[in-house]
């Protein structure tokens, strides 16, 4: 794995195959490569037997039989990987993985360390507190602290020893290294190699003008990074920090107001932040620090994206009433711990729809708050063209629904929807006709009017793992029927949601029921 980098962008480099010094058997890892199993990876006992990556595993074995093979995993290696560049933050937070690091036999790691080398007693201490580190958590490593990212790169895999260069002596230390050294591609080298030039001394001895002309640009580009003359940046993976806020005290507040106003600071504080990246919170921590080390948290969430720090104060306030600070807090700091997309919206030009809109999140979001998030629920459409199984309760601070669009495309919905619909008797002059009269609880109900049918077939799938369990269907008859719905209004005015289950057959006739009422 690469390391390091000194004054004026100096880059060092480390390379590792995973295995510890102490191992004294032979090891590589596999891959499949054009339809055969090739060497990916070797321990430093395999690169003495002249096993290298990129060998077929036949001529591997030919050399050593008593070889040990494992199947390369390269997702896990970049997550193990990725653990060590966070271990070597100790050193300098300026820390990236190398992307070629895989086609060279072992891992990287870039480190710049520019200004770092004198907390750890100089670039010889540095290098060496990191290479003893690495070997105690079983990692065989070479590194190499350089001026540039090219020249660390290739004295660390390609060098002598382990050890911080010198500016001046990196160009005679360059010279008789091969030109892989210059991290160059396999068909680059190769043509290289057919005209004579081997090592980077027969590159840096030609014209650049011929050399150019016949290699491109991007082979002098490389020469010209591993010897300092073009600059290379080294771009560390960093994820983006939480947004969040701490204010320390001068001395110790306890008065509620002044709580209240360094509450206040740090969330508008944090707002902004937001607002410039078109952001908004969904769930937020408070941490309250007070003088005797003792330490409370507040944490709060929102049913909606948001960024109005009177809002976010007031969730919080609900949750601090019964707060003590004790002798005074010393530390208050704030962290937006889930955040989502919050796009500035253009205001139209009647409100009443968007206060409403706002007003009711506001609510469900003190309600939640006060009574629980799982004790607040809303209704949230469902993948299903069966009225009753058409929706969902789910908590109200639960995202909206994606992916199911059929809510929209429905026709006309009863305002009251039955749990179950209800058996009622039906006079219907014709046999798939809406009906003239029907009774529902013992009274009987002459219709005046009606439109219809709407027809709703059951789900087939569900049909089909019921038939293949050999359980019987949950609803019985309306589980398997397919279902004609009417809107009909009586004499009165009154108006229902009846619906006739099954195909009329003249031996069977079909079941009414009432699903629902509209008025």
């Amino acid at each position: 794995m690469e390391r390091l980098n000194r004054k004026e962008k100096r880059a060092g480099q480390a390379e590792g195959s995973g295995q510890a010094e102490g191992s004294k058997l032979p090891l590589a890892t596999l891959t499949a490569i054009h339809g055969g199993q090739r060497i990916f990876a070797v321990n430093h006992v395999a690169a003495k037997h002249g096993i290298s990556p990129g060998m077929g595993l036949a001529d591997a074995r030919a050399l050593t039989p008593a070889l040990i093979v494992r199947q390369a995993a390269p997702g896990q290696d970049l997550k193990a990987l990725n653990a060590l560049r966070v271990a070597c933050e100790r050193y300098t937070p300026w820390v990236a993985i190398d992307p070629l690091g895989g086609q060279n036999g072992g891992a990287g790691l870039w480190l710049d360390v520019t200004g770092c080398a004198p907390l750890f007693g100089g670039e010889e201490g540095l290098l060496g507190d990191l290479i003893q580190r690495l070997g105690h958590s079983g990692y065989s490593a070479r590194a190499a602290l350089a001026s540039t990212p090219g020249a660390a790169w290739a004295l660390a895999r390609f060098g002598a020893a382990t050890t911080a260069f010198a500016p001046s002596q990196e160009p005679t230390l360059l010279r008789p290294l091969p030109m892989a050294a210059l991290r160059l591609s396999g068909q680059q080298a190769e043509s290289l190699e057919r005209v004579g030039l081997r090592r980077i001394g027969d590159l840096m001895d030609m014209p650049r003008g011929p050399l150019a002309k016949r290699f491109g640009r991007a082979v002098l580009e490389k020469l010209d990074q591993a010897l300092g003359t073009v600059q290379e940046p080294i771009s560390p993976r960093r994820k983006n920090p939480l947004p969040h806020a701490r204010r320390l005290f001068a001395e110790p507040i306890g008065n509620p107001g002044d709580i209240a106003a360094a509450l206040g600071g740090l969330l508008a504080q944090v707002c902004a932040e937001l607002e410039d990246r078109n952001l908004g919170i969904r769930r937020l921590d408070l941490g309250l620090f007070r003088v005797d080390n003792s330490t409370e948290h507040v944490r709060i969430g929102t049913s909606r994206p948001v960024r109005d720090p009177a809002h976010l104060a007031r969730l919080i306030a609900d949750k601090m009433e019964d707060f003590d600070p004790g002798f005074g807090l010393e530390v208050m700091a704030v962290i937006a711990r889930e955040i989502a997309p919050l796009a500035p919206r253009q205001e139209e030009m009647t409100k009443d729809a968007a206060v409403l809109k706002e007003t009711s999140a506001r609510l469900v979001d003190r309600l939640s708050g006060r009574l629980g998030a799982n004790n607040v629920t809303r209704l949230s459409p469902h993948a299903s063209h069966i009225p009753e199984r058409a929706s969902r309760e789910v908590p109200a601070m639960a995202g909206a629904a994606v992916g199911w669009d059929g809510a929209s495309r429905r026709t006309e919905r009863p305002i009251r929807l039955l749990a179950h619909p209800l058996p009622i008797e039906v006079v219907a002059p014709v046999p798939d006709g809406p009906p003239v009269l029907f009774r529902y609880r013992r009274r009987q109900y002459k219709v005046a009017a009606a439109d219809g049918p709407e027809r709703i077939a059951p789900e087939w799938w569900r049909q089909l793992n019921y038939m293949r369990s050999g359980r019987p269907a949950p609803g019985a008859a309306l589980e398997h029927g397919t279902r004609d719905y009417y809107r009909i209004e009586d004499e009165d005015g009154g108006r229902y949601w009846l619906f006739r289950e099954g195909l009329y057959r003249a031996d069977t006739p079909p079941q009414w029921y009432l699903h629902g009422f509209f008025a």
